[in-house]
């Protein structure tokens, strides 16, 4: 998926060393984040406030975090009804926002 460019990362480095990181799929203006790590505290962090930025950027519309956690609550995500979802994604996936 990375090569034909759907899948992609934020990484964390301190002093050449992985730190931290996240990765996800970028569907048209949708983006649906699989996963996070961090082996220095708030490195995590740190990528998906740079994921954020990145997104809003090219005019991404949705960032499915798949659940809700206090960490992602902190940095505004908020519940969406099953319908509410489903119409904003229908709209993201007709849209041409490239993630690079």
């Amino acid at each position: 998926l990375h090569a034909l460019g759907f899948a992609h990362s934020v990484e964390a480095y301190q002093e050449g060393r992985l730190v931290g990181g996240l990765y996800g799929v970028a569907l048209g203006g949708a983006f649906m984040g699989e996963s996070m790590f961090h082996r220095v505290s708030d490195a995590s962090k740190v990528c998906f406030v740079h994921l954020v930025e990145r997104l809003r950027e090219r005019g991404f519309v949705i960032l499915d975090t798949q659940f809700m956690t206090p960490h992602l609550a902190r940095f505004g995500a908020f519940y969406v009804s099953a319908a509410e979802y489903e119409a904003i994604l229908a709209r993201a996936l007709q849209l041409p926002c490239r993630f690079v």
